[in-house]
């Protein structure tokens, strides 16, 4: 068995989130996001996982092209998995106009700022977005002393508990605003404002940066260049009850498939699909 990995290191997104809430639901643990990642290394054992091998596609018949370290080769499998999972939109996808200075960013990269690489890119930043990885902006944040001055977003209400939103204000401080359409960024080298409408009026906020967090697509364009192609509707792949794609040889699992799900959801699906898969190779060899 191959695991193939664009990253330098297994873990998928936990890697970078360096708050608890991971492990409840497959391992019975509460880790951070880090101690979870290991422990999912530390599971994969008897496999042959290559780090820095991005899958640049696949073709029927089982044949997967491969970019590693030392070039392009091709694999060929009896049973393929894919499992890439799920991306933030960022600014450029959803039309913010202004200018493009330093400070403007995803969730996924400020976590990799803040947990890889010991720095903060932003102290005062607003957020854009109130699904849950939204409040996980709020911790990464709060991790290094950072002190956001608002959470926008354009959905009439927030788009997780109501309860979370209370938190925010509550122990963080923050202003929410529900029903905003964020207008423009503003700056030169680095961000110092953005300027947003509500209920007609349009208003001015100091800050230091921009950070989007949400709105999430599946990693799909694997499945999009493969004459299986992804569903229209939730832009991941179709799979049957048995999580096989309309190629007999591809399955897919996590969130590749849908909107973002937990990492502890996902690894329960990945047990699931494993005992597919290994159930369709005893059947059809």
């Amino acid at each position: 068995m191959t695991l193939l990995e664009r990253e330098a290191q297994a873990g998928g997104a936990p890697r970078h989130c360096g708050h608890p809430g991971f492990g409840m639901l497959d391992m019975a643990r509460l880790w951070t996001g880090p101690r979870y990642a290991a422990a999912l290394r530390g599971a994969a054992t008897g496999i042959d996982l290559r780090c820095g091998h991005a899958v640049t596609a696949l073709h029927p018949g089982g044949r997967v092209v491969v970019s590693g370290p030392d070039g392009p080769y091709d694999l060929h499998g009896r049973r393929i998995l894919l499992a890439t999972g799920i991306r933030e939109t960022p600014r450029a996808a959803q039309l913010v106009s202004g200018s493009r200075p330093f400070g403007i960013l995803t969730t996924g990269a400020l976590q990799r700022f803040v947990y890889q690489h010991h720095r903060l890119p932003c102290r005062n930043p607003v957020i854009v977005g109130s699904e849950i990885v939204g409040f996980s902006t709020l911790l990464t944040l709060r991790h290094m002393g950072a002190r956001p001055v608002m959470l926008l977003d354009e959905a009439a209400r927030l788009q997780t508990a109501p309860v979370v939103g209370l938190a925010a204000r509550l122990i963080f401080g923050l202003q929410v605003r529900t029903g905003v359409t964020l207008d423009r960024i503003h700056g030169d080298r680095v961000v110092d404002a953005v300027s947003y409408t509500q209920g007609g009026q349009t208003h001015r906020i100091n800050c230091d940066g921009v950070v989007f967090a949400g709105r999430w697509q599946p990693q799909a364009t694997l499945a999009r260049l493969h004459p299986m192609g992804v569903d229209p509707a939730t832009q991941g792949p179709t799979v049957d009850v048995h999580l096989r794609t309309s190629d007999p040889q591809v399955f897919a699992a996590g969130n590749v498939l849908r909107s973002v799900r937990s990492a502890g959801r996902c690894a329960l699906e990945g047990r699931r699909v494993a005992r597919l898969i290994a159930a369709d190779l005893g059947q059809r060899g």
